[in-house]
């Protein structure tokens, strides 16, 4: 067997090999050149050996790559450059069986100083490595990850938008078990309400005929103390001594005013029963009727006296209101809901040493504009106090389901929530102006005619949007 130098050896390795090698001097002419740049370059090792590689291929990057390899002579280090930075220097077709949108090949390159027997860099090597199928497979990663990104970025929206569902139909479901609380008060209120007024009736009916007998019997007693003393002078001392040792005076006296205070409040509780059965009104409390909202106030306000008596003194300023077609028993339940919040602003403020306040309950009524043609005529109610008022950051929630700034366990957040809600479906509007110390102002305006009769449903119905509750700061004279 023939012996193979080591020259000869590094030469067969540098053509055989899957990857470009090639070399150059300081004037960038090509001093070697194996089978892979011959294959792919279509020149073979005689046509290019000793040319200018520049010249040869003009398509090469010169201002670049010339800096590159003069580096490696003066630096005499090697130095490399990948697909992602520079994808190619040669524009040599790839030979992958893959149908991509890649048309060249993609080339790693390093550059590598070649010394003399005295460690002077005389030419510079330079490899290709083909790297088309690493960038074909990490291009088919970034699409995977794209994908998956998209998906995960559209999981995302739509659990947002299922969170979003989901705390609509548990504010949906709270609102709703209110409703049904609401009714079973209402229902109770109505019993209760029934079941007092028959007892009620029958004493206040016993006082009137007791009112009656006390009269018959003490005109009785008067007319036989004259009998006795005009048939019996004699007996009249003793009659004074009995007359004085029963008191019969004080009692003639005292007995009739007992019994007509007794009445007033038997009276007086059986305008509470009526109110609060009026308050209630279930049997009709979906029905839509013509409705005098003063006696929808009043009604209320007896309702809550117990409730705000001992916080705040009530001033009516009425004025005269036509008729307004409402359903009664929710307009009870906004007046209940604005006046509670009144006198509830109150109690804050005695915790903090403030006096007792006062709650003004005012009326009005918005006359046809006739310059506009779609203006309605609409009354309007509002109550006023002189609380603690609302910070400007809780403002614009007041309305929102569930916002209370009460402790734990002391309110709901539905009230204002629910009142809105019946404004709304009264067709109507709310409006607050608040000062911080200084008070809150709630003004309900309500459509004479009602609510307008609901648009017919299109055919494709656009997706239904929570609706902010319209706020206007406004001060009402």
């Amino acid at each position: 067997m023939a012996d193979i130098t080591p020259s000869q050896l590094s030469d067969a390795i540098a053509q055989l090999v899957s990857c470009g090698v090639f070399s150059v001097d300081r004037h960038m002419r090509i001093l070697s050149w194996n089978r892979f740049m011959q294959y792919h370059s279509g020149r073979s090792a005689d046509e290019v050996l000793g040319q200018d590689m520049f010249a040869l291929f003009p398509e090469l990057p010169e201002k670049w790559l010339r800096k590159k390899i003069e580096s490696v002579f003066v630096l005499g280090v090697s130095a490399y450059t990948s697909w992602e930075h520079r994808p190619y220097l040669f524009r040599f077709r790839h030979t992958r069986p893959i149908t991509d949108t890649i048309e060249w090949m993609q080339q790693n390159c390093s550059f590598i100083p070649i010394e003399d027997e005295r460690g002077v860099v005389i030419a510079v090597g330079i490899t290709l490595i083909d790297a088309t199928d690493v960038c074909l497979a990490y291009g088919e990663l970034k699409k995977r990850e794209k994908t998956v990104t998209d998906a995960l970025q559209e999981l995302t929206v739509r659990n947002a938008q299922l969170s979003a569902l989901n705390e609509e139909l548990a504010q949906a479901h709270q609102q709703l078990l209110q409703s049904e609380k609401l009714a079973a008060i209402g229902q109770l209120a109505a019993g209760i309400a029934h079941e007092i007024n028959n007892p009620v009736g029958f004493v206040l009916s016993n006082l009137n005929s007791l009112q009656r007998y006390m009269g018959t019997l003490l005109d009785y007693a008067q007319g036989m103390e004259q009998l006795i003393t005009q048939a019996a002078p004699s007996l009249e001392p003793q009659l004074a001594a009995l007359a004085q040792a029963a008191d019969i005076g004080y009692l003639a006296e005292d007995a009739p005013a007992l019994v007509a205070e007794s009445k007033e409040g038997l009276a007086r509780v059986r305008d509470i029963v009526v109110d609060l059965r009026d308050f209630s009104r279930v049997d009709s409390k979906h029905q839509w009727e013509q409705v005098d909202i003063h006696r929808c106030i009043e009604s209320t306000l007896n309702i809550v006296h117990n409730e705000i008596k001992y916080q705040a003194d009530l001033v009516r300023e009425y004025s005269e209101l036509p008729p307004v077609m409402c359903i009664p028993s929710q307009i009870n339940q906004v007046v209940l809901n604005l006046v509670v919040n009144a006198a509830q602003a109150y109690a804050k403020k005695a915790e903090s040493g403030g006096a007792r306040g006062v709650i003004a309950v005012r009326t009005g009524c918005d006359a046809l504009d006739p310059g506009d043609a779609d203006a309605k005529a609409s009354v309007w109610f509002e109550v006023a106090d002189a609380g603690c008022g609302i910070p400007p950051e809780n403002l614009k929630r007041i309305f929102d389901p569930f916002f209370t700034t009460k402790p734990v366990g002391k309110g709901t957040g539905l009230g204002l929530s629910v009142t809105y809600g019946i404004v709304q479906a009264h067709g109507g509007r709310i409006d607050v102006s608040s000062a911080v110390g200084k008070g809150t102002t709630f003004r309900v305006t309500l459509p004479l005619a009602g609510p307008a009769p609901a648009p017919a449903p299109a055919s494709e119905p656009a997706p239904a949007a929570r609706t902010a509750a319209p706020l206007n700061p406004t001060s009402y004279a």
